[in-house]
C-alpha cells in the first residue's frame, strides 16, 4: 500500500477493515472505537454532521491532517462503499480481502484524480417524473419524453428541493458558476458518494473551493428547514454533484470501479 493512504468515513464500526491498512474516520454520535480517528478535536464542524455527513471528516482532514508528501495518493471511501480492484468479479463466494483496492494501479500514472464509476439519473419512470418533477415538466414538457433532457439539474430538483441547486450555484465562485450550471443542465450522470483519490495538492485546491462555497450556501438554506431524506443532507448532496464537475475541470481524472460491501467477515 506504499504511497496510497486511504480513509474510510463511517458512523458504524466496520470490523473487516481491521484487517486492512485503511484509516477509519468516525462521524458517529456514539463514542468512537479507540482505533478510529475522531473528528471532534482541533478545527472541526462536527456540530454540522447531520447535514454535512462524511464531509464532516473531510473538513477535519483538510484543517488538521493535510500535510502529506505530494507523491502520496490519498483517497476517501465510506461505510458500505469501497474502491475495488479493476478485476473484481461480483461472486457470492468472494471476499473483501481479495478485492478491495490496496495498491496503486499502473493505469493511474497519467492521471491526477480517481473518481467513482458514474451513476446515470435519466430514463426516470414516468410516474416518478409526474410526482416529483411536475414543476419542471410544466416549464419544459419535452422532459417527460426525452431522456436526454432528464439531467442532473432535474434529478436534484426532484429529490433535493426544486430550485435549490440553482440557488446554490448563484453563490459559487464566478469562474465556475456558468460552467457548473451548464454541466448540471446537460449531463445525465455523475460520479457518486463524495469518493475520490488524488494527490494532496489537488485535495487542498478542492477543499479550499468546496467549503467556502458551502458556507455561503448556509446563508441561503440554513439548517432548521432541512428535514427528511430530501434536504437533511443537502450540503453533502451539493458537494457530490460539484465534485464530479470540479475534478474533471481542474484535474485529469479517471473513473474507477467501486462496490457496496456490508457484511463483516
Amino acid at each position: 500500500m506504499k504511497n496510497l493512504k486511504m480513509y474510510c468515513v463511517t458512523n458504524k464500526e466496520i470490523n473487516f477493515l481491521d484487517k486492512t491498512n485503511y484509516n477509519i474516520g468516525w462521524v458517529g454520535k456514539e463514542i468512537s472505537p479507540k482505533n478510529y480517528i475522531n473528528c471532534k478535536s482541533g478545527d472541526n464542524i462536527f456540530y454540522k454532521e447531520k447535514h454535512y455527513s462524511e464531509l464532516t471528516f473531510h473538513y477535519w482532514y483538510w484543517k488538521n491532517l493535510l500535510n502529506i508528501e505530494e507523491n502520496t495518493w490519498v483517497g476517501f471511501c465510506q461505510k458500505r462503499r469501497f474502491w475495488i480492484n479493476k478485476e473484481f468479479k461480483n461472486k457470492t463466494n468472494t471476499s473483501f480481502e481479495d478485492n478491495y483496492l490496496k495498491n496503486i494501479p499502473d493505469e493511474w500514472k497519467n492521471y491526477e484524480s480517481i473518481l467513482c464509476n458514474p451513476l446515470y439519473v435519466n430514463n426516470v419512470k414516468k410516474i416518478k417524473l409526474l410526482k416529483r418533477g411536475f414543476k419542471s415538466i410544466i416549464k419544459n414538457p419535452s422532459i417527460f419524453f426525452d431522456i436526454k433532457k432528464q439531467s442532473l439539474l432535474l434529478h436534484f430538483d426532484m429529490h433535493h428541493g426544486h430550485g435549490n441547486l440553482k440557488k446554490a450555484i448563484s453563490v459559487m465562485e464566478p469562474e465556475d458558476r456558468s460552467d457548473f450550471l451548464e454541466y448540471v443542465s446537460n449531463s445525465v450522470f455523475y460520479n457518486p458518494h463524495i469518493m475520490f483519490i488524488a494527490k494532496p495538492g489537488a485535495h487542498k485546491k478542492w477543499f479550499d473551493t468546496l467549503f467556502p462555497w458551502l458556507e455561503r450556501c448556509e446563508k441561503i438554506f440554513g439548517f432548521d428547514s432541512l428535514k427528511g431524506y430530501d434536504t437533511d443532507r443537502l450540503y453533502a448532496y451539493l458537494a457530490e454533484r460539484y465534485l464530479s464537475f470540479w475534478f474533471k475541470k481542474y484535474t485529469k481524472s479517471l473513473n474507477w470501479p467501486w462496490m457496496i460491501w456490508e457484511k463483516n467477515e
